[in-house]
């Protein structure tokens, strides 16, 4: 059952979303080689708890953590322990924030270093995947329309692989609600998209083959090939004639590029 949120809602979300959003910019100041992405974890938990809530995701289903901390061919799902980021490390962060009685949700995949050219691609197209997805979250639309729109930017016109086993969701009271929504479908499929809907989307994009598994702590998801993959989440309340975003990547990637030049003198170029 899809639950339809009021203005009202939608703003209590968005100020969850943009704790997410703040909370992903105190990691992005604060990464370097040589932290664990237990350390990474308690940046996060410390940060969300100061603003007054709660990290979403911390003992949701048996989930130990704050954050699902993913490192190169892990997809999504990570736990945090003891692994030390090094030169040349992706690591996604994924991220859930419950106050006020509503969650937001977002993920965002941060470069450790130099990283080589073709990974640098396949996190600017999953950028842009996802942003090809959030402009089909209007009025009239339909969830297939966003599915359609990654899929085949992703694959036909990028040549990576869309992780199929896992999807974006609705959000709000619950951390997980319907419409499940897939990274990969037909145009015009799927739910109507109406007015105060509030989804995830989130692109899980591989830079080989789509197929993954489970590692046996029943939790972290990877490429069956091993190949890096690259995972980013907007919270996103469908409106008429253009989205409502409701989390940001903009404080993350100021963060970012001022951590970077911070720690190694080196600024990625954009990639197209």
């Amino acid at each position: 059952m899809i639950h339809y949120k009021t203005k009202e809602e939608i703003e209590l979300i968005r100020e969850s979303a943009q704790l997410v959003s703040a909370t992903l910019a105190e990691v992005a100041s604060r990464l370097k080689p040589g932290m664990s992405t237990l350390d990474v974890d308690a940046i996060a938990e410390t940060f969300i708890r100061d603003h007054g809530a709660v990290p979403s995701f911390k003992n949701y289903k048996g989930f130990p953590n704050t954050c699902c901390i993913s490192v190169n061919e892990a997809v999504v799902h990570g736990i945090p322990n003891g692994y030390t980021l090094r030169e040349g490390d992706i690591v996604s962060v994924d991220v859930g924030v419950y106050k006020n009685g509503f969650h937001g949700d977002s993920a965002y995949t941060f470069a450790i270093g130099e990283i080589p050219t073709h990974v640098q691609k396949l996190m600017a197209s999953t950028k842009v995947a996802l942003a090809k997805g959030i402009e089909k979250a209007i009025v009239g639309n339909r969830v297939g329309d966003i599915a359609y729109a990654i899929q085949e930017y992703v694959e036909k016109e990028r040549g990576y692989g869309v992780v199929r086993e896992l999807v974006g969701h609705g959000l709000g009271r619950d951390l997980h609600e319907d419409p499940q929504v897939p990274n990969y479908g037909r145009r015009g499929s799927g739910a109507v998209l109406k007015e105060g809907l509030v989804i995830a989307i989130e692109p899980m994009v591989n830079l080989g083959t789509r197929d993954v598994e489970y590692l046996e702590d029943g939790w972290t998801v990877v490429t069956r090939d091993r190949k890096a993959s690259v995972h980013y989440e907007h919270t996103v309340a469908v409106a008429k004639g253009k989205p409502d975003m409701l989390s940001s990547f903009a404080e993350i990637e100021v963060a970012e590029r001022t951590n970077t030049a911070l720690f190694s003198g080196h600024i990625p170029a954009a990639v197209s």
